[in-house]
């Protein structure tokens, strides 16, 4: 999986928040804000990736439990493929 090329991603230095922005191809319109967590995230799928590995990278930079990782990357990938922002 990959992010759609329908979509861009702007980071907000000063705040740590992440936006995901449509392009005019995409069919959503709106934008999706997120935190440092979801912006990691929206970084690891500018390449073709899996799920279990946006895990693991996840698990190598954030303090916190594998099944709280595992339930964050899974709510944020279905989200984003709700929306059509992931290529399969």
């Amino acid at each position: 999986m990959k992010l759609s090329p329908n979509f861009l991603i702007h980071a907000q230095e000063d705040d740590g928040e992440f936006l995901l922005i449509p392009v005019a191809d995409a069919s959503f319109s709106g934008v999706v804000r997120g935190n440092k967590t979801f912006g990691t995230i929206l970084e690891l799928l500018k390449e073709e990736t899996t799920k279990e590995d946006i895990i693991s990278t996840m698990k190598e930079r954030f303090d916190a439990p594998e099944e709280v990782i595992t339930s964050d990357v899974e709510k944020a990938l279905a989200e984003l493929s709700k929306i059509g922002a992931i290529a399969e």
